[in-house]
């Protein structure tokens, strides 16, 4: 959707946000508030489809939370791993243990490991209910504000990144192998909006 005035008012740049499924937004939004979070949208209805809020954690960074409504049908999930699925959420935060504490609280996530990034710090693994989720880490001095970014799994790594300069967008990291043996980049739409690709070195 479009930015709303209110947000390009503000200064809210173009940007991905991901939704969070809590069996009450309204009881999550206010144990954000007491975790030291901050409630940027309070929670309001969507007609048929749910209620939402949207948050920041105690370091900054923005997310939103969820209650779907009933539906009749529910659609099928995606499967795991397809082309155009979030393979991987990464939050680089104003600071990892202070971030981690409210996740965890607020949603039950679990840490499983830590990986030392040497200058940078540790780069934390963590799941949610449904399995191995993504990372965090503090941010780097040069990254302006904490933020999530989102990984969507593509069928080839080169050919991505080709389409994203061809279409307008730029590359701003990678592609560079991780030690899944994935291949991953970040970059921008041409509005500027960052997004993340991972995929296999070639399709």
């Amino acid at each position: 959707m479009e930015l709303s005035a209110d947000m390009k008012a503000q200064g809210v740049p173009p940007n991905w946000t991901s939704y969070v499924a809590v069996d009450d937004v309204d009881a999550a939004a206010a144990k954000a508030t007491t975790l030291g979070g901050e409630v940027q949208v309070p929670p309001t209805d969507i007609p048929g489809i749910g209620r939402f809020a949207v948050i920041a954690d105690p370091t900054g960074a923005v997310i939103a939370i969820m209650t779907p409504a009933p539906m009749d049908e529910t659609p099928p999930s995606p499967e795991a791993g397809a082309v155009g699925t979030v393979g991987w959420r990464e939050l680089y935060a104003g600071d990892l243990e202070k971030a981690w504490s409210f996740y965890a609280d607020l949603f039950g996530w679990t840490k499983d490991s830590d990986m030392d990034m040497g200058p940078m710090g540790a780069y934390r693994l963590f799941s949610t209910p449904d399995g191995p989720a993504g990372g965090m880490m503090t941010k780097p001095a040069n990254m302006p504000v904490p933020c999530w970014t989102y990984y969507f799994r593509v069928g080839g790594i080169d050919e991505a990144a080709a389409k994203v300069s061809a279409s307008g967008g730029a590359l701003i990291m990678g592609p560079m192998e991780v030690p899944s043996g994935d291949w991953v980049l970040q970059a921008t739409d041409p509005q500027g909006a960052v997004f993340a690709l991972m995929g296999p070195k070639a399709a």
